[in-house]
């Protein structure tokens, strides 16, 4: 009679466990589940930040806009008058040369350089005859007027 050995229930566990961890690897099955559960994120993510850049960039104008507008109050508090329309916001990075000549010009200035607008467009400057100034960017579209991200932002604006 020939006896055929049959191996106990744990002893067939260690095998196979030892072969799997030998072959260890990422099934198909496996990767094509974390491919559809990546998709299904990347379909409820992509919709809702698509369309945000031009948004982006209204707020770094807003921001540039409070940041030169601060600049030109230390100037003002400096020299008692904003810098004329002619020097522009130059006058915020080095020392007029025309006049009126600020008197106590901060030697560091008052900005490292003027930033151009996200659009990469100079901001407009323009003092006023009543000591004020305004300070505009002409949004997305670079013309005057406009809605949404084509809208001019200006310090004058409450938005």
């Amino acid at each position: 009679m020939i006896r055929i050995d049959t191996p106990k229930p744990a002893e067939s566990k260690r095998r196979h466990a030892r072969r799997r961890d030998s072959e260890s690897g990422v099934t198909l099955l496996e990767m094509m589940v974390v491919l559809v559960i990546i998709a299904i994120i990347a379909v409820m993510v992509v919709p809702n930040v698509i369309g945000r850049p031009d948004e982006a960039r209204v707020t770094v104008a807003k921001t540039d806009i409070r940041s030169i507008s601060s600049a030109l109050e230390l100037y003002r508090l400096d020299n008692r008058v904003y810098p004329t329309s002619a020097q522009g916001l130059a006058a915020l990075v080095e020392k007029p040369r025309s006049p009126p000549q600020p008197d106590n010009w901060s030697s560091g200035g008052y900005l490292a350089e003027v930033p151009a607008d996200p659009w990469g467009r100079p901001y407009a400057y323009s003092a006023g005859r009543d000591g004020a100034f305004e300070l505009i960017s002409l949004g997305a579209d670079g013309r005057t007027g406009g809605t949404g991200v084509d809208a001019d932002l200006s310090n004058t604006d409450p938005r």
